[in-house]
């Protein structure tokens, strides 16, 4: 896709998008076979709701038919939101996965894997997760220490109700111990 038609896309998209209350987060035109797959990816603070994806759908749609910004060649059109593997790049995705469990590679090298406390502008706080029974360790880690960085899946995470019982009844056991 030459820079041309991206710019062309996204000033055609993003008024739309916005409209809707919605982050534009990627354009992507990918050729399949004889078409090609124009998939618009969206998020708001929120989360994004299959009604939100095709009523923004049929906007976006109407709104390539009257331009010819895709030009002559067939193509399929795709609104989603991002995928729960997305890498966190802006600060805004940051602060929408407060709360979840995040690996980061370090400029520094290395990587680590803690959960999401807090976010302002210069960085993250952090809890990283104990060792062997140890309780999590709070660290600040700032923007610029992130090479990159993604939400882990947690098949099983106890809802903070769990967390802080199971929490509780860990301290009595060493207590005794």
């Amino acid at each position: 896709m030459s820079t041309t038609q991206s710019e062309r896309l996204r000033e055609l998209l993003a008024p739309l998008v916005s409209a809707r209350e919605l982050d534009l987060e990627e354009i992507e035109v990918t050729p399949a076979g004889k078409r090609r797959v124009l998939r618009v990816v969206v998020d708001s603070d929120e989360g994004v709701q299959l009604d939100a994806c095709a009523d923004l759908s049929r906007d976006v749609s109407a709104a390539l038919d009257e331009t010819d910004v895709m030009g002559g060649a067939p193509y399929v059109l795709e609104v989603t939101s991002p995928g729960a593997d997305r890498p966190l790049t802006q600060p805004r995705h940051y602060v929408r996965a407060t709360g979840r469990l995040i690996k980061a590679q370090l400029t520094e090298g290395g990587e680590l894997v803690a959960r999401i406390v807090a976010v302002d502008d210069e960085g993250l706080d952090l809890e990283v997760p104990g060792v062997k029974g140890r309780k999590p360790t709070a660290r600040r880690l700032a923007f610029g220490e992130i090479a990159k960085a993604r939400v882990e899946i947690e098949f099983n995470r106890k809802s903070g109700r769990d967390a802080e019982k199971a929490a509780d009844e860990t301290d009595e056991n060493q207590e005794e111990a």
